[in-house]
Order: structure tokens, then sequence, then C-alpha cells
């Protein structure tokens, strides 16, 4: 039976409940590519016709309950509190058919208390990004306790979109995870239209600006860039808590007439801009995927990234774009003059990402998905378990 006719099916024949548990939601102003992943699978169980739930942390400003389109979002607690107050409200609803434990980190810990089935939902392996966020010895601590979680949750399923996070979660223990790729709302270009050349070199960033991001690698690229004169222009997508800091970087390296912040922008500014730039630079610590890369494909822009999990597999070397060498704005700067020196690779790049990225629209993943989904809050269905592939870019 082909994806579609399961799909409706399903639509026909079941009436489920899932609870996703996550710390963020949509309209939480942290909220980033994670929660934009998330609706797209909620949304897409509430149209086949399930009961779907959002808990997560409250923010200022917040309803407590409200419903964004068709799924029912509940906030309680915080960071220390949320768990717990997560436990309390789902032993007062009716029984969930599955319930989805994300973790971000920290998971919730719902296979102990939920009464139901449940799987985890991981992005990626935080690991070294907890050295962002929290000096020592927190960032150590944390390490350490999200190894430990993964063992703790070793025979529960997972669930990922990354071989690199697969593999990772493996290496810690786990027995059971099941891969399924992200999915975009972007839709490709019909065509793949024409582009400036590289009179003056069009750059992007789209992201949260927060410190595992490590935008300010981008912006140092600005600077190698303009010292070998190339006239170059960057923009930067996006809001968060970096962008004084990276303010007054542009400032201090004498860049803030080539830089320029937009802050949060419509989707079809959005894709505009992405359209119009050469390349979308992305230098985080690491992804889960890196559904801006893709994003930028559809619009016809390849990229410039990092080489770290996730990145790596949304973007292919020499083949949709440019995967640096080492971590660094140096490294990324000369992979990105020899595109400019070399306009017939870059041609090539540009078309093959475009054409890849049709085979990441939702409407290609959300049907395996959801299927997949249904499936596990469906009892005493095998699970099948997934192995590492024998060829890993991770």
């Amino acid at each position: 039976m082909d994806e579609v006719s399961a799909g409706t099916r399903n639509r026909e024949t079941l009436n489920m409940r899932f609870l996703m548990l996550n710390w963020r939601d949509p309209a939480n102003p942290l909220a980033g590519g994670a929660e934009r992943v998330t609706m797209g699978y909620l949304e897409a169980l509430a149209d086949r016709g399930h009961e779907v739930f959002w808990f997560t942390h409250v923010f200022p400003g917040c309803l407590q309950e409200e419903k964004l389109g068709r799924v029912h979002v509940i906030r309680q607690g915080g960071f220390l509190t949320s768990i717990v107050a997560a436990r309390r409200w789902c032993l007062r609803q009716p029984r969930f058919d599955l319930v989805i434990d994300q973790h971000h980190g920290v998971p919730w810990y719902a296979p102990w208390w939920s009464r139901t089935r449940s799987i985890s939902y991981i992005h990626e392996v935080l690991g070294t990004i907890w050295n962002s966020f929290y000096p020592e010895p927190l960032a150590t601590l944390g390490r350490w306790q999200e190894r430990w979680t993964h063992w703790l949750y070793r025979h529960h399923p997972f669930w990922t979109a990354s071989t690199c996070t697969r593999d990772q979660l493996i290496r810690h223990g786990a027995q059971d995870v099941t891969l399924i790729p992200y999915g975009v709302h972007t839709q490709a270009l019909p065509e793949l239209p024409t582009k400036d050349g590289f009179n003056t070199l069009k750059l992007v960033v789209a992201s949260r600006l927060a410190p595992n991001k490590r935008i300010d690698h981008a912006v140092r690229a600005v600077k190698l860039i303009a010292d070998r004169n190339v006239d170059v222009q960057l923009e930067i997508i996006g809001h968060g808590e970096e962008r004084k800091h990276l303010e007054s970087l542009c400032r201090a390296l004498g860049v803030h007439s080539r830089v320029r912040f937009l802050g949060w922008i419509e989707e079809s500014e959005k894709e505009e801009r992405l359209q119009q730039a050469h390349f979308l630079l992305h230098t985080s610590q690491r992804e889960g995927w890196g559904l801006n890369v893709i994003e930028a494909n559809a619009m016809g822009t390849p990229c410039a990234v990092y080489p770290v999990d996730g990145l790596i597999e949304s973007t292919l070397r020499g083949e949709t774009g440019i995967v640096s060498h080492e971590e660094t704005p140096e490294s990324l700067v000369n992979e990105i003059l020899y595109a400019v020196n070399h306009p017939e690779d870059y041609f090539r790049w540009r078309e093959t990402a475009w054409k890849r990225a049709h085979q990441f629209h939702w409407s290609r993943v959300l049907p395996k998905a959801c299927d997949w989904l249904e499936s596990m809050a469906t009892p005493d269905v095998a699970r099948k378990q997934e192995r590492p592939i024998s060829q890993s870019p991770c």
C-alpha cells in the first residue's frame, strides 16, 4: 500500500489522542526550527482527525491555554517545575494513546509517569553546546546528565531526523532509533531563475541569534572577505539575545555598513531574501539537520556551512554547496572565494541543491511520519529496531 492510501486508511479508521511535551511552542519568543518542525507533525496528525495536545513552558504574557490551529496548547511551569506540572495535568486527562517526550538536553521522563505508550523525540545531542549556555561545572554536569539520560531511556523508542544524532544515541546505549527526515513548508521554485554575478557577494544568515549558532563567525567572515577587496554584504534574519553583541562586533570590525540586521520577517520576505543571496551561511556548533539550508536550496541558493553534525547531511560537500574543512571563518571564506573564482562549480551546486530540495517538502515527509506515529500509538505493534548505516557522514 502506498503512503497516500495508507494515510487515507488511517484517517478513516483511527481517532487517537497525542500529547507532545516540549519546552517551547511556536508562540514562544524563543521558538526556533524545532518548534516549526514539531508543529508540522502535530498539524498533520490533527488533519487526520486525531486530538493533539502540546504541553510546554510558560513565557511572559502567554495564555495558559489556547489553540494554535487545531493543536491544543497547555502552558504550565518552567525549567525546574514543568515536569511535575505536566504529570499533574496529564493524570487528570483522558488517557492518551501516545506521549511524545521531546528532549532538549533534559527530557520529561514521560515513560515513568504517563501511564501509556511513549516515544522520545530528539533533534540533536547537545554535547559541547552545554558550554555555550552554562559555566563550569554546570556544563560538565549537563553533558553527563544528557548521556546518562540516553542510557536510562535505552529500552524506549527514539525518533530523530539525523543519522549523526542516531549514531550518537546508539553509542550512548539506545537500542531502538527510528530515522524520519525533516520536511519544510517552503515550496521549491518551479523553475530555477537566473542569479546575479559576484560583483557584490550577497550572503544571508537565517537563525535564532543564540550563542551556539556562532553568528559572530559569519560576521568575521564578512571582514575577511572585505579585506580581500571583494564587495560583500550580509543580511541577518532572526532575533535573539546575541543581537547587541553582534552589532557591537560589527562596529569593532568596521563592517557595520556591510551587515544588516533584519530581525523577524514574514516568510514571503524571507524567501525573497534567500533567493537573492549567493550563499546562506550556517556556522552553528551543531544542528539536528538545518531546516534553513533546505529552505535556501528551495529558493535556488546553495549554502556554506561548518563541518558539524546535521549540517554535513543537509549540505553535501561539492554537490549542493560548501562544507568548510575547519570550523573557522578563515576556512569558510577560502571555500566561498573559490566559488567566486569558479562560477561553473557554483552554478552546478545551485542546480543540484534546488533539485534535491523538492524531496524534503512536507507533502513527501508527513504521510510516512504520521503512519509511523499512528503505529506507535497502536497497542502491540512490532517495533523494528534501526541500526547505523554502513556509510555514515558522522
